[in-house]
């Protein structure tokens, strides 16, 4: 949450503290959700998930196409985050702090953080947020109450931020999961070129409208050539 000097002056992280970190290619984690303190991280190999090179699984594609859950995009902020800092498999606790909450509520605030959700019968079931600067959109986490929710919010992000003109998806780390979908590691050095490219870009999170369909999303993902398996 801070750093202390010498004369033991506390000194804040503010939004717009992050959004420089993040520009040069450091981002803020915390121990636990009860630990009020946070540190900086900067990998030395940085996940990534190419936009050109998406891949969408043929069933996924037909859970997009057939609208099984109404996509909303920066509709429900506290929502989403409070879904990602849920108990979920394999994960017991969350690095999702009041810290981080207080930054990113007030990035979304300044229109710096977005959403993507995934909503069935009026009710939250999915979704995913992340920090957007330039044509760079660095993502967070995500959470899932019912299949697929999340994976068709990643699709639907992944349409978007290529229809938007963005240039850089960071995922922070690889996973198996996000693997699957194209996500690849890359050095440091390779990551800082890519994010210096994206930072010069002017992308916009809206050039899909909030209210896309899953058609709407796959036919920006087959103009961009994604493979489908």
């Amino acid at each position: 949450m801070a750093r202390k000097n010498n004369d033991d002056a506390v000194l804040e992280i503010t939004p717009q503290l992050l959004l420089k970190a993040y520009a040069c290619g450091i981002f803020p984690m915390s121990e636990s959700a009860d630990d009020p303190h946070l540190f900086w991280i900067e990998p030395e190999h940085r996940g990534i998930l190419p936009l050109d090179g998406f891949h969408l699984p043929r069933r996924l594609a037909r859970t997009v196409r057939s609208d099984h859950f109404e996509i909303r995009v920066d509709s429900d902020f506290e929502g989403v985050i409070s879904g990602c800092a849920e108990p979920a498999p394999g994960r017991d606790n969350t690095w999702i702090n009041t810290e981080i909450r207080r930054l990113y509520g007030e990035l979304f605030e300044l229109g710096h953080c977005h959403t993507v959700e995934a909503w069935r019968e009026g009710k939250l079931v999915g979704g995913l947020y992340g920090v957007s600067i330039g044509g760079a959109f660095f993502g967070e986490s995500m959470f899932a109450r019912e299949r697929d929710a999340s994976k068709v919010c990643l699709t639907h992000l992944v349409a978007r931020l290529i229809a938007g003109g963005y240039r850089l998806l960071d995922t922070q780390f690889t996973t198996s999961h996000l693997e699957r979908f194209g996500t690849i590691e890359v050095p440091k050095a390779d990551y800082s070129l890519l994010l210096e490219d994206a930072m010069r870009c002017d992308a916009s999170y809206f050039t899909l409208p909030p209210d896309a369909t899953g058609e709407m999303a796959l036919a920006v993902l087959e103009g961009a050539g994604t493979r489908q398996a």
